[in-house]
């Protein structure tokens, strides 16, 4: 397989490799290509946007982690909440985590945003919210005789969104398009939201007073949906030690800058074609599933997940392999995905709801039944740890 680094001599910028995509069997960028590679007219090694990501990718797996292991260092256990979340920063999409009350969501989203830098702002949302609250609204100012536009809490880098399912559909829509379109509209005038922006939701799946359900066009917005468990009980008395008298508190290892450093390199992970081929049929299978080879899940499935859905993938791909150290993704960082990606924004049918199948056990059932192709000696198993090819 062919890696950025193997093109040019060291020391000097690679030059990109001659060939169409198809060719080359990669994701470079360029007038040909939509879907992968640093964005812009830069090749991979050129600058994009001021950052020379051939020399920003090397630190920054190390500087990344350096922010996993500090907010480690305040949350005990969740490992795969708190990876997932790093990889929601660094692929620029936003992130739902679901979980019973008492398993350290809120937390786990204050740690990560005091980790990450910038500003950030938290929102209660309760049933009785309107749009302005979040957005802002026209205030009238008597001394002038005019209406001045005040903009709400929304306008920061990390916006934690609390019980997200407690507000009513207004507020859910007003905040989709802050999601969607990282602007706000008031008043006819348009105002866009701090750069890098991430929004970190929570919702309690338990409860069913006072809540609305979110609807599937919001939760598509979401890139990973995150489902949160109980501790272990070795974990439960280490959280016991560790946050009964004297809370740790984490330190900000990034800022603004580098987190838009760290996403420009993320977009800089090479992606195999046949890779980007993986994450696209697991997603068409969730549409077609007899003709993927699923037939099972045919009658479980209502509607699959769009397009958006393998954008994800691959974006997702991209910042776990960058998180774990690599500049190439492997099927196996999709494979590790496919849930988190692609379980919220399926819609079960009458049946799966009556017999009580879930939608996790549904892509389980497809991650399984569509093959994985072998892009390199060295794969990444389904727990993420690594296994050399016989």
């Amino acid at each position: 397989m062919s890696r950025p680094e193997e093109h040019g001599t060291p020391g000097t910028p690679p030059e990109p490799p001659a060939g169409t995509a198809r060719e080359r069997g990669d994701l470079w960028t360029d007038d040909r290509v939509a879907t992968g590679g640093l964005r812009g007219d830069a090749a991979p090694g050129g600058r994009a946007g001021g950052i020379d990501a051939a020399r920003v990718r090397p630190p920054a797996s190390a500087l990344a982690e350096r922010a996993l292991f500090e907010v480690k260092r305040v949350i005990v256990g969740q490992d795969r909440m708190i990876e997932r979340m790093l990889v929601a920063v660094l692929a620029g999409g936003h992130c739902l985590l679901e979980g019973v009350p008492g398993v350290a969501k809120t937390l786990a989203a204050q740690t990560l945003a005091t980790v990450v830098g910038g500003s950030f702002a938290r929102l209660q949302f309760t049933p009785d919210l309107v749009p302005a609250d979040i957005v802002g609204t026209r205030i009238y100012r008597p001394s002038t005789e005019s209406f001045d536009i005040e903009l709400g809490p929304v306008m920061a880098n990390v916006v934690l969104v609390d019980e997200i399912n407690r507000a009513p559909a207004k507020v859910q829509s007003a905040l989709l398009e802050v999601m969607a379109e990282r602007q706000v509209s008031i008043a006819g005038r348009t105002f866009p939201v701090p750069r890098p922006f991430l929004v970190l939701a929570t919702q309690n799946p338990i409860e069913s007073e006072g809540v609305y359900r979110l609807p599937e066009a919001q939760r598509d917005r979401f890139l990973l949906k995150i489902d949160v468990g109980y501790p272990t009980e070795a974990q439960e008395l280490a959280i016991v030690y560790r946050m009964g008298v004297r809370p740790p508190e984490p330190d900000r290892i990034l800022d603004t800058g580098e987190v838009t450093a760290l996403r420009e390199a993320a977009t800089g992970v090479f992606v195999h074609d046949e890779v980007a081929r993986y994450a696209v049929r697991l997603v068409a299978a969730t549409r077609d599933p007899v003709g993927h080879g699923v037939p099972e899940v045919a009658g479980l499935l209502a509607y699959g997940a769009g397009p958006r859905a393998s954008l994800g993938l691959v974006a997702a791909g991209r910042a776990l392999s960058l998180l774990r150290g690599r500049e190439y993704v492997l099927p196996g960082d999709v494979r590790d995905l496919a849930g988190d990606v692609l379980a919220h924004r399926l819609v079960p049918s009458f049946d799966a709801l009556a017999d009580g199948v879930g939608v996790r056990s549904i892509v389980d059932r497809i991650v399984a039944a569509v093959p994985a192709p072998r892009v390199a000696p060295e794969e990444t198993g389904p727990q993420g740890e690594e296994r050399r090819a016989a």
